[in-house]
């Protein structure tokens, strides 16, 4: 019928979103030059959350996991997380790169996508002096970001894991109760139960049945077991 208006679903409106962005991602890409990366994340699905990369710093392919830095701030900001903008990441390889993460919003105010820009500015640091403005890392956040850009969702629980290691003091091969119960508590606090198949994997790592995962999670999350974080 004439002058009807069709009603798009939140499918078609995210899919718009997202081949605009592919679209902004090129053209940052291709105004920097080799040294920019921009990525595109869908993320609907945090395993396979890259959906398009324009440019090669970090070596991912589409399909690679979320990093661990977004999948911590989406955990515990939610859709009222902030862009960062200006901060330090490093690549495998050593490269150092200033970074910046802008979150992509639909119209109800969800997050859907996140916008990453990595611009590698190794070459650029003996000279400081003179492009200052251009790698000065701005972001003003409580101390310094780190990112890990991993190519499959299992770099990216291991490079969590590595972390609350650290953090307990011990590998997880050796922890009593108590330490295994602080090690999921550093687990939860960085997000990493948002990635589907952490539970089966960090009870693997901790040699516990996955049953045994939920009920540390079930005291972690209760009021008592959110003090294991800083035990």
């Amino acid at each position: 019928m004439s002058g009807t208006k069709t009603v798009k679903s939140d499918k078609e409106k995210n899919d718009i979103i997202f081949t605009n962005l592919i679209r902004i991602a090129d053209t940052i890409a291709q105004n920097f030059g080799k040294n920019c990366e921009v990525a595109v994340h869908d993320l609907s699905n945090l395993d396979k959350s890259l959906i398009y990369i324009a440019g090669d710093i970090t070596h991912r392919q589409p399909g690679a996991p979320i990093t661990d830095l977004v999948v911590k701030v989406l955990h515990q900001e939610g859709d009222r997380a902030r862009d960062m903008v200006g901060y330090k990441s490093i690549t495998k390889e050593g490269r150092i790169l200033k970074s910046s993460t802008t979150f992509i919003r639909n119209g109800a105010g969800k997050i859907i996508g996140a916008l990453c820009i990595n611009f590698d500015i190794t070459d650029f640091q003996h000279m400081q002096a003179t492009v200052g403005d251009l790698i000065n890392l701005t972001y003003q956040g409580e101390d310094e970001k780190k990112e890990t850009f991993a190519s499959t969702v299992h770099e990216t629980i291991d490079v969590l894991v590595a972390q609350a290691s650290e953090i307990v003091g011990k590998p997880p091969a050796t922890m009593s109760m108590e330490e295994k119960i602080k090690f999921v508590a550093t687990l939860e606090q960085k997000g990493a139960f948002l990635i589907k198949g952490a539970v089966d994997y960090i009870a693997t790592v901790l040699g516990v049945s996955k049953y045994t995962v939920y009920n540390y999670l079930q005291k972690v999350r209760s009021t008592e077991g959110l003090n294991f974080i800083t035990k």
